[in-house]
């Protein structure tokens, strides 16, 4: 078993987030790719959206008011996965 943390995207599969929910992963993974152990795209229902490391919930639609900006979801990943790391033009 990988040290390295597992994130999950959950999406409503009623709501058709599955693009969202996979160009969020590729993302994801093109950023983070050697730190992230699993990146996986689990299908919910009821409206449901969220992406999390472990027991951290990383974003919540609801509690969170909407969808991130791919930004604001690389940096909070960031400060999970890989604290004090530049991302680049991401951070600036």
């Amino acid at each position: 078993m990988s040290d390295r943390p597992r994130i999950v995207v959950t999406f409503c599969v009623k709501c058709h987030w599955h693009i969202r929910a996979g160009w969020m992963a590729q993302e994801l993974f093109s950023t983070f790719g050697d730190q992230i152990g699993e990146l996986a795209l689990t299908p919910g229902d009821s409206g449901v959206f969220r992406i999390t490391c472990g027991d951290d919930v990383i974003w919540d639609r609801v509690r969170d008011d909407g969808f991130p900006d791919i930004k604001t979801l690389k940096q909070r990943v960031r400060d999970l996965v890989e604290p004090g790391r530049d991302l680049g033009h991401v951070d600036r």
